[in-house]
């Protein structure tokens, strides 16, 4: 055993002198798998066992050593690209639908090993999974075509000092400490497929996050400030160990099959505006998927920019008990004609799929809408064309199978100036609780 220890010790201190110089967050890669280990509760951390430590040393920075240690180089290799040693995309997000998959199938892995009780394969696996994570929410990782700020040198001008400097290791190499917290990780789904959809949000968000960090570091940095380099750096990868604990929370309760019943209770509706649509491939909407009418722009979660420029709530026209009135919605997705919002959604987990529609009670005068629902390319519900007198109308379609939903709002005639198109409290909704539970075991774990 002390040999062995002594063995993994050595080389835990390499790999990490390498990592370094590697893509990747480097060194706070331990820092921040280390602070999200904490956070799991006993039974999970007790199941890891000898595992444990290299998880939180060694394992997490394997996509960075798959060059140097070929025993652990299979751990961060892909089935659908069989060959390829270096997969850019564990350190660099990619496509939703690429970065989707990659979650899957490192998840699936790992949830699988733990299945058949190899918990050293299950470490591994999970410890590339952490990596990714947390390269996709790493300042340097998520500036879209710009990994060596090249770009950004040309919007912040570099003092000479660092003229000839590439950014990407100084922005992503620090020196800071990581508190674990008293926040108990999440529940992220009771099957792979459904973990990795709500974790590809997760870690958008991570990405969304460090995004902001960029500029203030680039700023620090220029100005020799160590100590606020550190700090964003700090927000950064504690964002970082939220997601990455809530990764491996699930990755043992899907293996060991016990689930919390409140998390399950959580769990049974998804409020899709919450998500990020596919027409927003690098987490924002380019030009080109901008709607035309009722002003030059894009679709915006739980509001309406008033003329393109003034928020707005999100108002409907709705019947209740027999009369119409009108109503705030803060969940929900505005938006104009010639409209599409393209969500992935994990295939027979969620049966139906249910969304209020119609024009904005004030702005959409002379708005007249056709809205339609598709399902893998096919058509589920239609309805138009609807005008401003129309209170809101309720779609609830089956989704049996579908993985490509898509909502679109068309100009049904007029100008298209009052055409504010709402999808109001757009949700998915899982099967009764009782179905999913004769399927499991259900056992509370230690976390409460």
């Amino acid at each position: 055993m002390k040999a062995r220890y002594l063995s993994e010790t050595i080389s835990m201190a390499t790999a990490l002198f390498s990592a370094a110089c590697a893509w990747g967050w480097g060194s706070p890669h331990a820092t921040i798998t280390q602070a999200a280990l904490k956070t799991l509760p006993a039974w999970q951390r007790e199941a890891l066992g000898d595992e444990l430590a290299p998880l939180g040393n060694l394992y997490c920075i394997i996509p960075d050593l798959v060059h140097t240690r070929k025993d652990l180089r299979p751990f961060a290799m892909s089935d659908s690209r069989p060959g390829v040693v270096y997969l850019v995309s564990l350190h660099l997000p990619a496509t939703p639908s690429e970065n989707n998959e990659l979650l899957r199938t490192f998840m699936g892995k790992a949830v699988a090993a733990l299945q058949t009780n190899n918990i050293a394969d299950a470490a591994r696996y999970s410890g590339t999974l952490a990596h990714m994570l947390e390269d996709w929410g790493c300042p340097a990782h998520v500036a879209p075509g710009d990994n060596m700020f090249n770009l950004f040198k040309q919007f912040l001008p570099p003092p000479p000092s660092f003229g000839g400097t590439l950014l990407h290791s100084p922005i992503e190499n620090g020196t800071f400490t990581l508190a674990s917290g008293d926040r108990p990780p999440c529940l992220l789904g009771t099957s792979v497929d459904e973990a990795a959809f709500h974790l590809l949000r997760r870690v958008q968000e991570a990405t969304v996050h460090a995004r902001g960090k960029i500029i203030p570091i680039i700023q620090a940095l220029y100005a020799g400030d160590t100590n606020a380099v550190n700090a964003a750096q700090q927000s950064a990868a504690a964002f970082d160990v939220h997601v990455v604990a809530d990764t491996l929370h699930t990755v043992f309760c899907l293996g060991r099959q016990r689930f919390d019943a409140r998390d399950l209770a959580r769990l049974a509706s998804v409020d899709l505006s919450a998500h990020t649509p596919l027409e927003a491939p690098d987490l924002h909407f380019p030009q080109a998927s901008f709607f035309s009418k009722p002003y030059w722009g894009y679709p915006t979660a739980g509001q309406f920019l008033r003329n393109g420029a003034e928020a707005a709530p999100l108002l409907l026209k709705v019947t209740e008990n027999g009369q119409t009135t009108t109503r705030t919605f803060t969940a929900g997705m505005g938006t104009g004609t010639r409209s599409t919002l393209t969500y992935l959604i994990p295939a027979n987990v969620y049966p139906r799929f249910t969304v209020r529609v119609g024009l904005h009670a004030e702005l959409g005068a002379n708005g007249h809408v056709l809205f339609e629902i598709f399902g893998n390319g096919q058509s589920l519900a239609r309805l138009g064309p609807v005008s401003c007198d129309t209170p809101a109308q309720t779609f609830d379609v089956t989704l049996a199978g579908v993985t490509n939903l898509q909502l679109t709002a068309t100009s049904a005639s007029g100008d298209g100036t009052g055409n504010y198109a709402i999808w109001a409290e757009p949700t998915l909704l899982k099967a009764p609780l009782c179905q999913p539970l004769t399927q499991m075991p259900l056992a509370l774990p230690d976390r409460l």
